[in-house]
């Protein structure tokens, strides 16, 4: 690409005929879009043009969706808003805020914001921090608002907003600050007395003079003990709670370790003796801190996905008043029934429904489905989505905590709130490990001390380090922290503990029909009135009783609606239909079984429901619903891992056989209400079978919550969700193929990780009670052996599957 068709600000490609220009040392420069334009002329009229010349990096091409003027920006002079994240400063009035930045590339853009907004009257203080690319600002609330900050750094390209970490995230940061530290100071303490220790190796008799030697040990111990003191204060700290709780693990070990290498070194250095290992301590702290820096930055950055959902929806929306005006405020404030605009570029706010418009969302951040979504009037919409296209008017139906994202959030921190039982298994086990190692390590000391009393102290050290079971307390958590952050990437959700390890071993999966198999949109496709009843009445009447449903099969009937014609005293019965009272008659709607006095048979192929009043039947209701697009390529992928797959539905046989055929199911069941459905559930795991079953009804609440892992869809009750062992976040039915497979990986890599440390501490335990391995190389072995772990719990994260099969054409069914 040559200079002239690169933009100027940030080096994109020019269109051809492209209008926009900035004129800098009466030089024309092309630019690429009006967003460019503006930004560029902001800081050229700004006298700040030096910024072209100090920057080492092309900024991001700025987002129009963001140069608009200070009044977007009000919303932040909110004093409700304004105390989640501003403090005051001072004794002045002055008020401080940190923000987070977008768009900061290299120092120069540090130089541009700070210079800008310098210029501000009102402005007292600004500093970037470009590491964490925040910026924190203090004013004088009497002169300058902080509307009118975030919109100059709006215009000259940077994307502001509030930066105010929960208390959970405070401790977190403040702890990484403090892992760094301790880990500097050890890093360099082991350097300065590796510098001490490499004379005393190295001489020989006569070399050094006695005084040369004290000096080096005095100098060792000094450095030593910052290390001690500091850097391994948390192992010291871990192993008095294990030691309260009488749950030996692995830092009992570490701390006798350290402890005992620093105090008898500090022993022989008083007495005169040369026997001093300052440099196995400060080494042995600085491989182990070293080890569990890098498996805890593994850790946050695999869990990063599930994080960013708590940040997800917009601080800010834009609610229609009820005289037509708009009004700017925190998202926070939107009650139910509130009717929101979504402008093209900004972030839906809450749940909802839209009432006006059509437009594309993009919701990868929910689903990990990155193609967007088409949605419309009477179409539900999800809160942290982003609006692509077209204006949305959006009626708030979730607001807030409420949200879909809110509840993924709680459902996250509940899965890990609890441990699978494979990682209890793992924690007994190093328990158990380390109280044998501590026994074995009694022993290996009194047989050298019969031996060679000298070396039995630094053979003991030795034992102790290299048998740190640090591979095996983390041979399950890396792991499953890596599986949990592949499968949330994907669109499934896993909210309990054990799901991982459950769908591991699965056998058989069993399908729901409707909603699952099918799209759950059902449409009324035909209404045969019997006796003296009209289409009208009929559907008026039906849809009177499905108002007080949640099932897919009462969208069908909402079109029909009345508020003059309303039933009362309304009974669900799961898998079967609805009961309730209009104008003082009795109406039933539901299977014929359930809703006639005597059965009768549907009037056609496919699924039909009856209304009858008072026992006598009044009308045929012939509904459809739509199969979903991969669901004979998931049926297909599942078989290939070599699962049985079934059908397990409530509807009639007719009906079942259909859709079983058309997605290439063999063993299917209809009319099976939910307590059938569960005696069948613990049928199949009475012959040993390990069930995965797959709903999103109410009527699937119970054999969800029997199961053995159980998955709820996407568009799922409440209810299902919360009883269910994961959620799939995405309508695709092959992420569910994709769950199987991420987690049999999971398990393989758990027990890879388990092989390998029990192989590493059986081997390595012999040679150092053999007093071969001094204990500066025991560091280094036993550091090695967790990051060998780590680095295995990594693959997961780069994990790339296979296409699923291609499945053979579906064999033909006449049309319902």
């Amino acid at each position: 690409m040559s200079h002239a068709e690169a933009c100027y600000h940030c080096g994109s490609r020019v269109p051809e005929g492209a209008p926009w220009r900035i004129r800098i040392d009466d030089r024309a420069h092309p630019l690429c879009c009006p967003g460019c334009e503006a930004v560029a002329h902001a800081i050229v009229e700004g006298g700040l043009s030096s910024y072209y010349r100090y920057r080492t990096e092309l900024p991001e091409r700025p987002d129009e969706g963001q140069l608009t003027p200070s009044e977007t920006w009000a919303v932040f002079d909110d004093p409700e808003l304004q105390q989640t994240f501003v403090h005051a400063q001072g004794e002045e009035g002055h008020l401080a805020a940190t923000l987070s930045v977008e768009g900061i590339t290299c120092a120069a853009c540090a130089w541009l914001i700070e210079h800008r907004l310098n210029a501000l009257e009102g402005l007292e203080e600004s500093a970037v921090n470009l590491s964490h690319h925040r910026l924190r600002v203090a004013w004088d609330p009497q002169r300058l608002r902080l509307s009118r900050i975030l919109a100059e750094l709006a215009a000259i390209g940077y994307g502001a907003q509030p930066y105010e970490p929960d208390d959970a995230q405070r401790r977190l940061h403040h702890e990484e600050r403090m892992n760094v530290r301790r880990l500097i100071v050890a890093a360099v303490a082991m350097m300065q007395v590796m510098m001490f220790s490499v004379p005393i190796y190295v001489s020989g008799p006569g070399d050094l003079s006695e005084d040369f030697h004290a000096l080096f040990h005095w100098l060792s111990f000094a450095l030593a003990t910052p290390v001690v003191c500091f850097s391994a204060l948390p192992f010291f700290r871990n192993a008095l709670r294990d030691l309260r709780t009488r749950l030996l693990g692995m830092d009992v070990s570490v701390a006798i370790a350290i402890g005992g290498a620093y105090l008898a070194s500090a022993y022989a250095m008083l007495v005169g003796s040369d026997e001093v290992y300052f440099d196995s301590v400060t080494m042995f702290t600085f491989f182990l801190l070293f080890g569990r820096y890098v498996e805890t930055r593994a850790r946050r950055r695999m869990g990063q996905g599930g994080n960013r959902l708590s940040g997800v929806l917009p601080l800010s929306a834009i609610r229609l008043e009820a005289d037509g005006g708009e009004r700017i405020l925190p998202a926070n404030r939107l009650s139910e029934g509130d009717r929101v605009l979504v402008k093209p570029g900004h972030g839906v706010p809450a749940d909802g429904i839209i009432e006006q418009g059509r437009s594309s969302l993009d919701e990868s951040m929910l689903t990990g489905e990155y193609q967007p979504v088409i949605r419309g009037v009477g179409e539900a919409v999800t809160g942290g989505s982003q609006n692509i296209e077209s204006p949305l008017v959006v009626r708030v139906t979730h607001p807030g905590h409420e949200a879909r994202v809110a509840r993924i959030v709680d459902l996250t921190d509940r899965a890990f709130a609890s441990r699978p039982r494979i990682a209890l298994l793992a924690q007994r086990a190093a328990h158990h490990f380390v109280l044998a190692t501590l026994l074995i390590t009694l022993g290996v000391a009194a047989l050298w001390w019969l031996i060679d009393p000298d070396r039995a102290l630094w053979v003991t050290l030795s034992v102790l380090v290299v048998t740190c079971p640090c591979a095996l307390a983390l041979a399950t958590p890396t792991a499953l922290t890596a599986g949990h952050g592949q499968l949330r990437r994907r669109g499934v959700l896993m909210t309990r503990a054990d799901a991982v390890e459950g769908l591991s071993q699965v056998t058989r999966v069993i399908f729901d029909k409707t909603g699952t198999l099918t799209q759950g949109a059902m449409r009324l496709v035909e209404t045969r009135p019997l006796a003296d009843m009209d289409e009208a009445s009929a559907r008026r009447l039906a849809a009177a009783l499905e108002a007080h449903s949640e099932h897919p099969i009462a969208r069908a009937f909402r079109p029909y609606r009345e508020a003059t014609l309303r039933a009362h005293q309304v009974t669900s019965h799961p898998g079967q239909g609805l009961e309730g009272e209009i104008e003082g008659r009795s109406y039933r709607l539901g299977t014929p079984t359930f809703a006639g006095e005597t059965a009768l048979p549907a009037p056609g192929e496919g699924q039909w429901l009856l209304l009858a009043r008072d026992g006598e039947p009044l009308a045929w209701f012939a509904l459809h619903d739509g199969l979903r697009e991969d669901a004979r390529e998931s049926v297909a992928a599942l078989r290939s891992q070599g699962l049985a797959v079934e059908l397990l539905s409530g509807d009639n046989p007719s009906a079942v056989a259909e859709l079983a055929a058309r997605v290439g199911i063999d063993t299917w069941r209809a009319e099976a209400d939910p307590e059938a459905k569960l005696e069948h559930l613990r049928a199949l795991q009475a012959r040993g079978e390990t069930v995965v079953m797959i709903g999103d009804g109410i009527n699937d609440v119970p054999v969800l919550a029997g199961a053995d892992v159980s998955i709820a869809m996407n568009g799922a009750t409440d209810l299902a969700r919360t009883s269910a062992d994961a959620v799939l976040l995405s309508p695709r039915l092959l992420r569910i193929a994709e769950a199987i497979t991420i987690a049999r990986a999971t398990r393989r890599i758990i027990h890879q990780n388990l092989i390998w440390s029990v192989i590493y501490n059986f081997t390595a335990l012999p040679i150092a009670a053999l007093g071969i391995v001094p204990p500066w190389v025991a560091a280094l072995g036993m550091s090695a052996s967790s990051l060998v772990v780590v680095g295995n719990a990594l693959r997961l994260g780069r994990m790339r599957l296979d296409a699923p099969p291609t499945p053979s054409p579906a064999p033909r069914v006449e049309p319902v």
